[in-house]
């Protein structure tokens, strides 16, 4: 049985190891630090108004998790949901976990856009996204990380 929980600081270190192994598939382009991975948490624990942050236990077993930013889509008019992370163990892969979770966001947050990036050759993750109703936006994304 499938149980979708808010993470929690007792959840820090098993998300941790998921992260290490997330970030270092061929599912993420960047490899992530250490220093991003722990922020990330604590910002998902720590009351930030901008992440959340979720864990799959299935039979009671930690199976994944998933992180989502909150901003807002001038293009669509709507508040915007980025699926940021999500991930599901390779042993619990096949049991619709994927599909349960983006379910159960888009039911927490009903009428806004849901956005999420995905490598072209994750063709696992490209069908879950398309069953569930994603397609493609025609165009590139691009970034400038500004350093203190």
């Amino acid at each position: 049985m499938l149980k979708i929980s808010l993470m929690s600081t007792d959840d820090a270190e098993d998300i941790l190891k998921m992260m290490r192994v997330f970030y270092t598939s061929q599912a993420v382009a960047t490899n992530g630090s250490e220093e991003i991975f722990r922020n990330d948490i604590n910002n998902c624990v720590g009351g930030c108004p901008f992440l959340e942050g979720y864990t799959f236990s299935y039979n009671n077993s930690v199976a994944g998790y998933a992180m989502i930013a909150k901003s807002f889509s001038t293009e669509f008019g709507k508040p915007c949901i980025w699926i940021e992370d999500i991930f599901v163990k390779q042993e619990y892969q096949g049991k619709g976990i994927g599909t349960k979770f983006l379910d159960y966001i888009e039911q927490k947050y009903p009428n806004c856009i849901f956005r999420l990036e995905v490598e072209e050759y994750n063709h696992g993750a490209i069908k879950l996204y398309k069953k569930s109703g994603y397609d493609f936006l025609p165009y590139m994304e691009m970034k400038k990380d500004i350093k203190p």
